[in-house]
């Protein structure tokens, strides 16, 4: 029987996610009508979480801050029946050069700056990118409940916390956190060591995982160790796969339910994520996988 799983995952009143999700990193094209069809692909192959950022725009050929999110709103504008097909996600926080702000007054500018540039009344997942530290938490969720209760947001999620300051913010919010946004990849398995998928799964909050092909370092090979490029070819000549399709399955296979983020700008590419949902891991087969990755036996 087979690791990976195919299942939506439930977030609660916001409804039931793909197990794949659509990020809008490299979502900087100003091609409204190759936009409008990026994120109908999306939709179409079941990817309903679109997740995006304030900051993204920055960086990968932006043209600055805001700018995805402003690309966004203007696919929205143009197909506005999009809008009630996704679980509409963003983030805030860092604010540069500063570069974190959580601060009551900042979040809820940050925020409000994000509806306006989206050009919505709600968003359904309201991320907190980076943690603040010089924020108390609960300075921070007397905002984001704010926020809830004037109906701009409709439930919360953190990226790239620690378990503890994840717990620290959802100890003072009246509402579940539930999302847990970590970097996780058959290159990069931290959070599996270092509590956060333990913590996802001791509360029920779903993690949502970026960059689950290594920034496409699992398909260009770079940096990879040679027995897990070994490891992974084999597994994919087995299936019939790429070695990319093997990486997306590797991700779902764990047992905190991940949902993986993928940002190809290729509908193609869209489409043949799912072919992750055929490929057959068992413990064999994973466990080959992190003793590759980590480049120890497990005791």
């Amino acid at each position: 029987m087979s690791l990976v799983n195919s299942s939506a995952r439930n977030l609660g009143e916001l409804g039931e996610i793909g197990p794949i999700a659509f990020g809008m990193w490299r979502f900087t094209s100003t091609d409204v009508d190759a936009s409008v069809a990026l994120v109908e692909a999306a939709l179409d192959n079941g990817m309903n979480l679109i997740d995006t950022a304030d900051v993204y725009g920055l960086d990968w050929n932006g043209t600055g801050f805001g700018t995805v999110e402003e690309n966004l709103g203007a696919v929205l504008r143009q197909a506005p029946g999009l809008r009630d097909r996704m679980v509409l996600a963003t983030k805030g926080g860092i604010r540069p050069p500063v570069p974190y702000d959580s601060s009551p007054a900042g979040i809820t500018a940050a925020c409000e700056d994000s509806l306006r540039r989206l050009g919505v009344e709600t968003i359904d997942l309201y991320q907190i990118h980076r943690p603040d530290m010089y924020t108390h938490p609960a300075d921070l969720a007397a905002a984001l409940s704010a926020l809830r209760d004037a109906g701009k947001i409709r439930a919360v999620g953190v990226s790239n916390h620690t378990p503890a300051q994840t717990e620290a913010l959802a100890a003072h919010l009246p509402f579940p956190v539930v999302t847990d946004q970590p970097e996780f990849s058959v290159m990069h398995l931290d959070p599996m060591r270092d509590g956060t998928f333990d913590a996802c799964m001791r509360t029920g909050r779903i993690p949502i995982v970026w960059s689950p092909l290594a920034g496409g370092r699992v398909i260009s090979g770079e940096g990879m160790p040679d027995a897990l490029a070994t490891a992974l070819d084999a597994i994919a000549e087995r299936e019939g796969v790429d070695r990319a399709t093997v990486a997306l399955a590797f991700v779902l296979a764990h047992p905190s339910a991940p949902v993986a983020i993928i940002g190809t700008q290729r509908p193609e590419r869209i489409a043949a994520a799912a072919a992750a949902f055929g490929v057959t891991l068992d413990r064999a087969d994973v466990y080959t996988l992190v003793q590759a990755s980590e480049g120890v036996p497990l005791p």
